[in-house]
């Protein structure tokens, strides 16, 4: 090759390494805030009013930049920022905002945009926008009924925090097409809003939790005739975080000894319903990714072994297998998240189990990958992630 090609090829790589370089330097002066935005605050109010600020003047979608990139403290509830930006993005675009809305943060801006509908339209005339808002939610297969959790969040505080309003409003949104899932769907929404919401009205909230939550029935209101059969399962599904808290636990930082004590909690329901006992332990095994990386849900794709080896070590503290099988499950189904995260994670977390809990984990991620499609890896693509023994079983269970 002649020095002139050599030195033309050089200026080349020379020149793309500058823009490459200068994109970037671009993109971190644009979203400067993100360094800055979590410094010296006192609490979560202060921080969600610096969101809120820089969305009010820079607009929501460019809010969401800075809520990926933003340094955060520790421990900070990044799904309840997701909301706070979703409350501005629903100010600027309405309910057509959901098509900007994607999967991260845990569905956090869909959530907001149906609460936004229900309270700017009230129930009858938001239910048919928010059923066709729903459907343009972008993401996999598992968007649209994930949608319609948010939608539990916004009728609860809609109806003033009434569970019984609430149900009968949820029951209407099931389809045969989805086997009702919209319904149990919207009542698990609402039932996470008891256990951590109340932003819309506090004081109405705090009254709900007195009415609903038991001391002496750390179940309640999964265990009373509130719910009715069909939608207690998500109800145990998502009482977790008032498990901890009948057992001691600080909320905000609850210990093992608490996810101990919540697991005999569940053990106290019949044997005579395995499917409520499944979702009580799962229930406790779906805030373990979530604690493990300090609640910054943004974190979980890049979930480093410690903290998936922590995930599995807390199920280890369940009485029995089958508390602890069903705490693994909803481990890797957590981890899945409809096919909108990285497979690599999860495929990480049950290659550093063992025996049959490694098979069985496998199993498990196929049995999420024949339920929700993901746009960003196709089945054909999934099975070749898998490790060689087990792309056949991919295979066979997927194509």
């Amino acid at each position: 090759m002649s020095r002139f090609k050599v030195l033309t090829l050089g200026l080349v790589a020379l020149s793309v390494c500058i823009f490459v370089l200068g994109s970037s330097l671009q993109k971190a002066s644009l979203y400067s805030e993100a360094a800055t935005i979590g410094l010296h605050v006192e609490n979560f109010k202060q921080l969600s009013n610096r969101f809120q600020s820089v969305a009010r003047e820079k607009g929501a979608l460019y809010a969401y930049e800075i809520l990926r990139r933003a340094v955060l403290p520790p421990n900070t509830d990044v799904h309840l920022l997701g909301h706070v930006v979703g409350d501005e993005l629903y100010t600027q675009r309405g309910v057509e905002g959901i098509a900007d809305c994607t999967q991260e943060f845990r569905n956090a801006c869909s959530h907001t945009i149906v609460i936004g509908a229900l309270n700017e339209f009230g129930d009858e005339k938001a239910f048919n926008l928010i059923h066709e808002a729903c459907r343009k939610a972008p993401g996999g297969s598992g968007a649209y009924t994930m949608c319609h959790h948010g939608l539990g969040h916004g009728v609860f505080a809609f109806y003033g925090y009434d569970l019984q309003k609430t149900v009968a409003f949820c029951k209407k949104t099931g389809t045969p097409e989805y086997n009702n899932r919209e319904y149990v769907e919207c009542v698990g929404g609402a039932i996470m809003e008891l256990m951590g919401g109340g932003g819309h009205d506090r004081t109405a909230w705090l009254a709900s939790r007195e009415k609903y939550l038991n001391t002496k029935d750390p179940l309640a209101p999964c265990s009373t005739s509130v719910l009715p059969r069909e939608a207690k399962g998500m109800c145990y599904t998502y009482i977790t975080p008032h498990l901890f808290e009948a057992a001691g636990g600080d909320l905000s930082n609850p210990q093992p000894r608490d996810f101990a004590t919540a697991f005999i909690f569940c053990d106290a329901i019949s044997r005579n319903t395995a499917d409520l006992r499944r979702e009580c332990f799962g229930g406790i095994g779906k805030e373990f990714p979530v604690l493990a990386l300090s609640r910054d849900i943004r974190s979980v794709d890049a979930a480093d072994d410690n903290a998936l080896r922590l995930m599995r070590e807390w199920c280890n503290l369940a009485p029995h297998e089958e508390a602890y099988r069903d705490c693994v499950r909803s481990i890797v189904s957590s981890l899945y998240w409809g096919g909108e995260s990285d497979p690599h994670t999860i495929i990480r977390f049950c290659e550093l189990a063992e025996g049959t809990d490694r098979d069985r984990c496998f199993d498990g991620m196929l049995e999420e990958a024949k339920q929700y499609s993901s746009l960003q890896y196709p089945r054909a693509e999934l099975c070749t992630l898998m490790p060689s023994d087990k792309q056949a079983l991919c295979r066979a269970a997927l194509l």
